[in-house]
């Protein structure tokens, strides 16, 4: 691990926090709050939250890792988004459709969280594409 992969993840932690809160926080507020009679009212997942702080830094870390080995020679900012494109197809939309079919997260929510996160990994991904960029590749 070498710390410039140390710093990738760390900024990716950080993104992926505050991006997340951003989402899941301010724009979708008002929609969990219509679902509160069977999702966790937000004072009772304080005791948590070193669980969801364990889950950022998870992702940011696979984030990160799962870049550097598809990473080409290739401009960095259509690099970065088509990756975000790539992690939301393999992890937002499919984890938000499988919670509509088995919890009661109606279909427009599912569809609202899919959008923003998925707009917040292309951002996560520019952004990681910005931090390696005209760094030399390793093949090998």
């Amino acid at each position: 691990m070498t710390g410039k992969f140390v710093i990738s993840a760390i900024v990716m932690f950080i993104m992926t926090f505050a991006l997340s809160f951003i989402v899941h926080g301010l724009l979708l507020h008002n929609d969990y709050m219509q679902m509160l009679s069977w999702m966790r009212k937000p004072e009772d997942t304080h005791s948590l939250m070193p669980w969801m702080f364990l889950a950022h830094a998870l992702f940011s870390i696979a984030f990160v890792w799962i870049y550097l080995q598809g990473r080409q020679d290739k401009p960095w900012l259509a690099q970065g988004i088509r990756y975000g494109i790539a992690i939301a197809v393999l992890a937002i939309a499919p984890v938000y459709l499988i919670y509509h079919v088995v919890t009661p997260v109606p279909l427009g929510v599912a569809f609202k969280q899919i959008a923003f996160d998925s707009i917040r990994v292309v951002l996560m991904g520019i952004a990681l594409a910005w931090i390696y960029r005209g760094a030399a590749i390793s093949h090998g």
